[in-house]
C-alpha cells in the first residue's frame, strides 16, 4: 500500500500560534488556498479512498482532494488531532507563562505527560496507529490519502520510522504538507516528508 499522508491547510489559529487540538476551527482564506493546491497536486493520483480526522479543517481538506476522484470519503475517529484539554485556545507564550512547572515537563517528556485534561503524545500515537493499521488492513495494495494534523503525522511517522517519540521536535509538519510512505514486504519505505512543492499561485484555482 502507498500511503500519502497530509496535514490540513492552515487556519487562523496556525497563523497566530494558538493551540487548536480538538477545538473545531475552520480553515482560514489562506488555507483554503492551500487545500485547492493539496487537492489539484493529487487529482491524477489513483486512490483506493481518503480518510480524514472528522474535525472541520481536516474535512475541508480532504473534501478539496475528493473533488477530484470518484473514491470513499471516510472520518476516522483515531486521527484527530492531540487533545489539548486545558491549553486549547491558548498560545505558545501563554501556555509557557500559565503553566511553567508543567511545560519543563512537557519539553523534557512530551512522549508520557499529559496535557491538563488531555492526552499524552503516546496515548495519541496509540490511537492514530490503531486507525492507521484499520486503513492498511483494508488496503493491502493501492493508494490511499490520509488526512490529519501536525501532532498526528508527526506521531504516526515516528512510529512507521521506528523514531522515538520524543525526538518529535526534529521534524515539523507545515500547512498542507504531504508525506508519502511505501509498505513493502521488507517494511515501510518513506519517499517523501513534509511536501509543500505543489503550493503556489497556479495550482489551486477553481
Amino acid at each position: 500500500m502507498r500511503l500519502i499522508l497530509v496535514r490540513h491547510g492552515e487556519t487562523l489559529w496556525n497563523e497566530i500560534h494558538r493551540f487548536q487540538g480538538f477545538s473545531d476551527i475552520e480553515l482560514s482564506p489562506k488555507g483554503l488556498g492551500q487545500a485547492r493546491c493539496l487537492g489539484a497536486s493529487l487529482k491524477t493520483e489513483p486512490l483506493q479512498a481518503i480518510y480524514s480526522s472528522p474535525l472541520l479543517r481536516a474535512r475541508q481538506t480532504a473534501s478539496e482532494i475528493a473533488r477530484h476522484h470518484d473514491c470513499p470519503l471516510i472520518y476516522e475517529e483515531g486521527l484527530k488531532e492531540l487533545n489539548q484539554g486545558e491549553l486549547e485556545g491558548l498560545t505558545a507564550g501563554e501556555f509557557k507563562r500559565n503553566f511553567a512547572d508543567f511545560y519543563t515537563h512537557w519539553i523534557s517528556q512530551p512522549e508520557s505527560i499529559r496535557l491538563p485534561r488531555g492526552e499524552s503524545l503516546g496515548e495519541l500515537q496509540q490511537r492514530a496507529w490503531a486507525s492507521m493499521e484499520k486503513i492498511i488492513g483494508k488496503h493491502s495494495e493501492g493508494t490511499v490519502v490520509a488526512v490529519a494534523h501536525s501532532f498526528v503525522n508527526l506521531a504516526l511517522l515516528c512510529r512507521i520510522l521506528d523514531i522515538p517519540l520524543r525526538q518529535f521536535r526534529r521534524f515539523r509538519q507545515d500547512p498542507a504538507a504531504r508525506n508519502i510512505v511505501e509498505f513493502t514486504e521488507r517494511g515501510p519505505v518513506l519517499q517523501c516528508w513534509n511536501d509543500i512543492c505543489h503550493l503556489n499561485e497556479n495550482l489551486g484555482k477553481p
